[in-house]
């Protein structure tokens, strides 16, 4: 290139090498520095932003005053879940005799339609089929009333006879407290017993019951029966 340029410019502007490679590099850094510039300028996408619908507002729902109502248990009925049961003993002339876990506040009916109903041809005369059950209890059908045995003494003076032993498959709680050296809480554990066993098939089980021991065993045995 300068051997091209004439003789009086090479002299006047004293063109070297080193000067025509700095111009050129500068050149250089000048068109790329542009051509950064331009791309960098140069108009780019955009994405919008999504857009979010706002939640719905809740439907008012109305509910019958009815369906909000408690529904009120019939006697003799389903028991509500969770509501308290009772253990009531039927024998007799029913269809299938034994012991019976019903409802609390349930009747005499609903203990012999659980033990299948009564056999055709029994007379239920002077049976309330409408009596409200109590745990424990014993529900004969079509059977004569038993003799009661004679009278014994309760031990521990300042007492009159009773009127005899005392059922451990029908008594009550009230009832058993009434014996000699038998507490609330151990009344109660000889009807859970009861309730556990399906019932007393001879007083020798008495022994095991919680809280009875050899010598008030000895002071109950005479006065109760299975």
């Amino acid at each position: 290139m300068r051997e091209r340029l004439p003789v009086w410019f090479q002299a006047r502007c004293g063109v070297e090498p080193r000067t025509v490679g700095a111009v050129a590099i500068v050149l250089v850094v000048a068109v790329g520095f542009a051509g950064q510039q331009y791309w960098s300028a140069r108009p780019q996408p955009v994405t919008a932003p999504a857009v979010i619908a706002p939640a719905p507002a809740p439907v008012p729902v109305s509910v019958p005053v009815s369906a909000l109502a408690p529904v009120a248990a019939s006697p003799g009925g389903p028991a509500p879940p969770g509501g308290a049961r009772i253990v009531v003993d039927v024998g007799g002339k029913v269809r299938e005799p034994g012991v019976r876990r019903l409802p609390a506040g349930s009747r005499v009916e609903d203990a012999l339609a659980a033990a299948g109903g009564v056999r055709p041809g029994t007379d239920t005369t002077g049976l309330n089929r409408a009596r409200v059950l109590v745990d424990g209890e014993q529900v004969l059908v079509g059977v004569p009333a038993q003799p009661q045995p004679p009278a014994l003494a309760l031990p521990g003076g300042g007492g009159g006879p009773t009127a005899g032993p005392l059922s451990l498959g029908s008594a009550t709680v009230e009832q058993l407290d009434g014996l000699p050296g038998v507490g609330p809480v151990l009344a109660r554990h000889i009807v859970d017993f009861r309730t556990a066993r399906g019932g007393f098939r001879s007083v020798e089980e008495l022994r095991q019951v919680n809280g009875i021991g050899e010598r008030r065993f000895a002071d109950l045995r005479r006065l109760v029966r299975p």
